[in-house]
C-alpha cells in the first residue's frame, strides 16, 4: 500500500514540477551575514528567511526518487534549508544508503567511497534545482562523541580537518551550509579540537565560501563552545523535545543579547508528531507546539526557524524500526498542517521589514507571562512597525510611547491559514488594549500587526 502511494505522488510530483517555481532565487549570490550581523543576506543584499526542515536522514535513507518527491514537496511549501546528515545518525557508517553503499571505505574519514557521495551529489544539485539550500552536517555527534547512539568514534583532529577538507572541495560551488555537530555537546578539549579541525578543514575548502554554525544537544546552543570563534558564522541552539511549553524564546533571546553580535536560529524545536519527552503517554506535539516555537523565536531576535517532524527526520517506513515511537509513514507526514503553516509563517514575515525588527518585550504591560499562554513582542527600530504573538489569543496591553506617528493601522494575522482581519486606524496613545478574535484557548493564535500612519 505504502508503495502504491508513493509512486501515486511521484506521478503527481512530476507534472506539477512542469509549473514550478524554486523556493529562493539562487541568483543573488552566495550568503553572508549582514552588516548589522542580524541576519543572513545574498551577496546583492537580499535578505534571506532560514525556513528550514530535519530530514537527518535524507542522505542514508531515501532513494534518488524519494528524495526528488521530498525536495519538491518541500521547496512548494516555501522551506529555504534541509538539514541533513553525511555520516547519518541511525547506523550510519555500518548499514549503507539506499543502493547499500556505505559513505566510508574502513570507517575511515580519510577514504570516503565515491558511490555514497555521488548519491548526496545528486541530493545536493536537485535541492539546489529546486532554490533550497543544504544545510550540510558532515557527521552526526556519535562519530566524535558517543554519548549514546551506534558510533563508533572514528574522528581525530587530524582526520576531522582532512575530511572537512574533502567535503568543502567538494561542495564549494554549491548551495550548502555547513552545521557541525550533531546533537551532542563538547564535553572535552578533544570534541572541540575535532570540531574546529573540522571547521578549519571545511574553509580551507571551499575557501571560505559558505556559512558555518553547529548544531547542539537538546537545551543547548552553539554559543557555549564557539561563540567567540571566528569560524561561527551564527548561533543555533535546540530547544528540542523534552517538556511542553518550551519557552524557546529564552533561548532565542539569550543569544541575541551576546557580543559579538551573531545571528541566532533554533536548529531543532520540538517536532510535530514526537512524543512529549519522548514518551506516548504524555502526549504528543502537534501543529501548534510547532508553529509556536517559529513566531516565539522570530519575535526574540532570530534571524529565521527550524519546523521538523518526528517521522521525517529519520524517514520511518512501516518495515523500518522507528525510532521513539514514530507512528506515521514519512511520505504522508510531510504534509502534516506544522509544514504548511511553517510556510505561511515565511511568507509572513517576508510581507514585512522582518529583519528590521529588535525585540521589544519591556513593551507588553499586562498579559500573560507563563504555562505556555506568553506574549511576546517585536518592533521595528525606527517605532513604525510592531508585532505581536498571543498563542491562546489572549488578550494584552501595550505601552506604545516608543510608537512613532499619532495614529495607528491594526490587523490581526492568523498563522493556522494565513488569513488576516483588519482592525481598522485609530488615535494612537500610550497605554492601548488589543483583544485577539474569538474566545481564548490553546491554539487559537494569532500576530498583532500594528503600522503607524
Amino acid at each position: 500500500m505504502i508503495k502504491r502511494i508513493f509512486t501515486l505522488c511521484l506521478i503527481s510530483s512530476a507534472a506539477a514540477l512542469l509549473a514550478f517555481e524554486p523556493s529562493v532565487d539562487l541568483s543573488h549570490g552566495k550568503l553572508k551575514v549582514s552588516d548589522d550581523s542580524r541576519y543572513l543576506v545574498f551577496e546583492d543584499g537580499t535578505p534571506f528567511f532560514w525556513l528550514g526542515d530535519t530530514a537527518w536522514e535524507l542522505f542514508h535513507r531515501t532513494t534518488r526518487e524519494e528524495a526528488e518527491f521530498y525536495l519538491k514537496n518541500r521547496a512548494e511549501k516555501g522551506f529555504t534549508v534541509i538539514q541533513a546528515v553525511v555520516l547519518a545518525e541511525l547506523d550510519g557508517l555500518n548499514t549503507g544508503n539506499a543502493y547499500g553503499d556505505r559513505p566510508l571505505i574502513g570507517d575511515d574519514p580519510a577514504r570516503p567511497n565515491e558511490a555514497y557521495f555521488a548519491h548526496v551529489d545528486y541530493i545536493v544539485r536537485r535541492a539546489r534545482d529546486l532554490g533550497i539550500f543544504i544545510g550540510m552536517l558532515p557527521t552526526w555527534g556519535d562519530k566524535f562523541n558517543r554519548k549514546w547512539g551506534v558510533g563508533p568514534e572514528v574522528f581525530t583532529p587530524e582526520n576531522a580537518y582532512t575530511y572537512g577538507l574533502f567535503l568543502g572541495e567538494r561542495y564549494k560551488e554549491e548551495p550548502v551550509i555547513w552545521i557541525l555537530g550533531g546533537d551532542r555537546t563538547c564535553d572535552n578539549n578533544e570534541d572541540l579540537e575535532i570540531t574546529r579541525a573540522m571547521a578549519r578543514g571545511l574553509g580551507d575548502g571551499d575557501g571560505g565560501a559558505h556559512l558555518k554554525t553547529y548544531h547542539p544537544q537538546g537545551g543547548h546552543s552553539s554559543s557555549e563552545w564557539f561563540h567567540n570563534d571566528a569560524w561561527l558564522d551564527l548561533n543555533m541552539f535546540q530547544s528540542g523535545h523534552g517538556e511542553i511549553n518550551n519557552a524557546n524564546y529564552r533561548m532565542a533571546e539569550h543569544n541575541y543579547n551576546l557580543k559579538p553580535v551573531k545571528p541566532v536560529l533554533d536548529g531543532e524545536p520540538n517536532y510535530e508528531d514526537h512524543p512529549i519527552n519522548w514518551r506516548p503517554q504524555n502526549g504528543w506535539f502537534d501543529e501548534f507546539d510547532s508553529r509556536r516555537a517559529g513566531y516565539w523565536s522570530m519575535l526574540s531576535g532570530a534571524c529565521g526557524h527550524t519546523y521538523g517532524n518526528h517521522n521525517i527526520w529519520q524517514m520511518w517506513l512501516p518495515g523500518r524500526t522507528p525510532v521513539s515511537s514514530a507512528r506515521t509513514p514519512w511520505i504522508q507526514s510531510i504534509d502534516y498542517p506544522g509544514a504548511f503553516q511553517a510556510g505561511i509563517m515565511r511568507r509572513f514575515f517576508e510581507a514585512y521589514p522582518w529583519q528590521s525588527l529588535v525585540p521589544a518585550p519591556s513593551w507588553l504591560r499586562s498579559g500573560p507571562n507563563t504555562g505556555g499562554r506568553e506574549i511576546r513582542v517585536a518592533a521595528a527600530a525606527n517605532g513604525t512597525l510592531v508585532f505581536a504573538y498571543s498563542p491562546y489569543g489572549t488578550s494584552f496591553t501595550l505601552d506604545l510611547s516608543a510608537v512613532k506617528g499619532e495614529k495607528i493601522k491594526t490587523h490581526w494575522f492568523n498563522p493556522r491559514n494565513g488569513t488576516t482581519v483588519t482592525v481598522g486606524t485609530a488615535e494612537k496613545t500610550e497605554l492601548m488594549a488589543f483583544d485577539p478574535p474569538a474566545d481564548e484557548k490553546r491554539g487559537n493564535d494569532w500576530v498583532l500587526v500594528l503600522k503607524t500612519m
